[in-house]
C-alpha cells in the first residue's frame, strides 16, 4: 500500500489571505482607494475564514476588467428587469483574475449621466464604504472616459418583484414576508446610522435574494440613476407627497417608500398607496392581504404591519416612524428563525463549486469543477478497474475463501453503484475495505462518490484522501477530494485540489505517471 507524500498535505493555516480587490495588487495608481489505515493529508479548519467568505474591499476597475468579465457587455448578460430597454442597464459577470470567479453585478449609467468623474467617484466611494449583511455591497466602480459604472455583489435568486408578483411555483410564506421586511428595515437602519439615510426609489425591485435566500437591499439605490435626474423612476402614484411638491428625497421620504413595500408583502401586489387608504382607513386588513396566502398567516402579525405600514405612508413626513422604529416593530414579529431563507422560497441550497483551475480539464475534472455528481458516477461506472492497476500484487496463497468472499462483495457493490443504490453501495464496499486483504483507490473513490450523493461530504472526504494514499499521482482521488472540500465549503482547499489534479493530468498527457 502507498502512503500520503509529503508534498500534497493540505495544511492551510489562518495566514492565508485572499485579493479581493478584484484587480491586481496595482490599484495605488488608480484613484484611492477517520478508520484505522494509511496517513491521511490534513485540511486547516481555517482556510477560507472571514477572507473568503467576506466581501471584497472596495476599489476602482479598468473598464477592460469590466468588458471582459461580460463578454463585451453583451446581452446575454443583462439582469436589469427591463433589459436593453433600461436607462441603466445591469449585467452580470466574472472577473478574470478573481481566482474564486465569482459573479458581480455591474450597473451601467447611461452616457453623461454623471459628467464630473470626480463627483462620481466621490458618491460611489461614500457608498463602497457600508459593509452590511442585509445590504448587496457596492464593491467598486468605474470611470473611463464619459463610461460610469457601479460594482457589486451579485444577488442570482431574482428580485422581491419577481417572488411576489410574478411567481410561478410558489408564493412567499408569510413568514418570508416578515422576514423581508426586517431584513430591509435592518438594512435602512444600518445606512441611517452610518450618514447615508437617503434611498432612491425604494420598491419591490431593489429588494434581492442571495445565494441562500437571504433579502438583501440592493446597494444601487444609494445613489442616483445620475447627478441631475429624479430619484423616483417609478409610477407617481407611488412617490411620497413631498417629493411630488418640491423634488426633495428626506429620510422621511425613504420611511414612505419602505410603507409601499409593506403593502407589496402584505397584498401580494403592487398597490399604490391612495388605493389602499381607503383599506387602511377601514382596517379591512383581510380585503388588503393577498389571496394567494390561502390565509396561512396571523391575523395579529398582519394587523401590526398593517398598523405600521398605515404610519409608513402619512402625508405628513414628521408623522412617520425611523427606521429604528421599523426594527423594534418588526423584530418581535419573526418566527420560523431556524429555517432558512432558501427552504421558505423553495429555491435549492446553494452550493458553489471550486473555482476553474489554471489547467486544461479533462470530462472528470470538468464534472467535478461543476459539482455534477451525476457526470461523476458515469465516469466512474465506465472507467471500472482501470486505474487499479499496479497496486495490488497477490500471491497464490492469498487466494483464499476470504478473498472470493470479500471480491464478491465488491462484484455486489458495483451492482449497486452502477444501479444508483448508493446505500447498498457503502455497504458492499465497506465490507470490501474491512477486510483489509487488498486495497482499491477505485473502490475508495466510488464509496466517497456514494456518501456524497448520500450527503456525507466528511466520511466522502476521508475516502478520497484514503484513495490518494493508495495511489498518490491518481488525479481522481484529487477531484474527489476538491468535490468534497467544496460540499463542506472549504472553497480555498478545493481550488488548490482541483489544481492539483489537472496538473497531474496535464503531467500524465506529457508523458509523466499518475491518470
Amino acid at each position: 500500500m502507498g502512503c500520503c507524500g509529503s508534498s500534497f498535505l493540505r495544511g492551510h493555516d489562518s495566514d492565508h489571505k485572499i485579493n479581493h480587490n478584484g484587480n491586481n495588487n496595482n490599484s495605488s495608481s488608480r484613484l484611492p482607494q477517520a478508520s484505522n489505515g494509511p496517513a491521511q493529508p490534513s485540511y486547516g479548519t481555517d482556510s477560507l475564514g472571514a477572507a473568503a467568505g467576506g466581501v471584497p474591499h472596495f476599489s476602482e476597475f479598468s473598464l477592460a476588467e469590466l468588458k471582459a468579465a461580460t463578454n463585451n457587455f453583451s446581452s446575454d448578460f443583462i439582469v436589469s428587469e427591463s433589459g436593453e430597454k433600461a436607462p441603466n442597464v445591469v449585467y452580470k459577470g466574472r472577473l478574470q483574475n478573481d481566482t474564486n470567479r465569482r459573479w458581480i453585478a455591474i450597473k451601467k449609467f447611461a452616457k453623461l449621466a454623471w459628467p464630473d468623474p470626480k463627483q462620481f467617484a466621490d458618491e460611489a466611494w461614500g457608498v463602497g464604504k457600508l459593509r452590511h449583511k442585509r445590504l448587496a455591497n457596492l464593491i467598486g466602480y468605474c470611470c473611463d472616459g464619459d463610461e460610469r459604472l457601479l460594482v457589486a455583489e451579485y444577488m442570482p435568486n431574482d428580485t422581491l418583484a419577481k417572488h411576489l408578483f410574478h411567481w410561478e411555483n410558489q408564493t412567499i410564506e408569510w413568514a418570508m414576508r416578515l422576514r423581508v421586511a426586517l431584513f430591509i428595515a435592518e438594512a435602512l437602519d444600518y445606512c441611517s446610522s452610518e450618514g447615508r439615510p437617503l434611498y432612491h426609489d425604494l420598491n419591490a425591485y431593489r429588494v434581492l435574494f442571495d445565494e441562500n435566500g437571504d433579502p438583501r437591499l440592493s446597494c444601487f439605490g444609494l445613489m442616483k440613476n445620475s447627478r441631475d435626474g429624479k430619484s423616483y423612476s417609478t409610477n407617481l402614484a407611488y412617490t411620497p407627497p413631498e417629493y411630488l411638491r418640491n423634488g426633495r428625497v428626506t429620510p422621511e421620504s425613504v420611511i414612505f417608500s419602505f410603507g409601499t413595500v409593506l403593502l407589496d408583502l402584505l397584498s401580494g401586489k403592487h398597490i399604490p398607496p391612495s388605493h389602499a387608504l381607503d383599506m387602511i382607513r377601514g382596517k379591512n386588513i383581510l380585503l388588503l392581504m393577498d389571496s394567494h396566502l390561502e390565509g396561512n398567516f396571523s391575523t395579529e402579525e398582519a394587523t401590526v404591519v398593517f398598523d405600521l405600514a398605515s404610519r409608513c405612508l402619512q402625508y405628513e413626513p414628521r408623522e412617520r416612524p425611523n427606521t429604528k422604529d421599523l426594527v423594534a416593530t418588526l423584530a418581535p414579529l419573526q418566527n420560523k428563525s431556524d429555517v432558512p431563507s432558501y427552504v421558505m422560497l423553495g429555491i435549492p441550497k446553494h452550493e458553489e463549486g471550486p473555482p476553474t483551475p489554471q489547467h486544461p480539464l479533462s470530462p472528470m475534472g470538468d464534472a467535478c469543477s461543476r459539482m455534477d455528481l451525476t457526470a461523476i458516477h458515469q465516469i466512474l461506472v465506465m472507467t471500472h478497474y482501470k486505474d487499479d492497476e499496479g497496486t495490488n500484487e497477490l500471491s497464490f496463497q492469498e487466494w483464499t475463501q476470504q478473498m472470493r468472499d470479500m471480491l464478491e462483495a465488491r462484484k455486489r457493490g458495483d451492482v449497486a453503484f452502477r444501479d444508483k443504490d448508493f446505500k447498498t453501495a457503502i455497504e458492499c464496499y465497506s465490507q470490501f475495505i474491512d477486510v483489509g486483504t487488498m486495497v482499491s483507490p477505485t473502490v475508495y473513490a466510488r464509496r466517497s462518490l456514494c456518501h456524497l450523493l448520500c450527503d456525507q461530504p466528511d466520511a466522502a472526504l476521508r475516502d478520497a484522501m484514503q484513495a490518494q494514499c493508495v495511489y498518490p499521482d491518481w488525479s481522481t482521488a484529487f477531484y474527489m477530494q476538491a468535490v468534497a472540500l467544496a460540499k463542506l465549503d472549504m472553497h480555498k482547499d478545493a481550488a488548490d485540489m482541483l489544481n492539483e489534479a489537472a496538473a497531474l493530468e496535464e503531467k500524465k498527457q506529457r508523458g509523466g505517471k499518475g491518470s
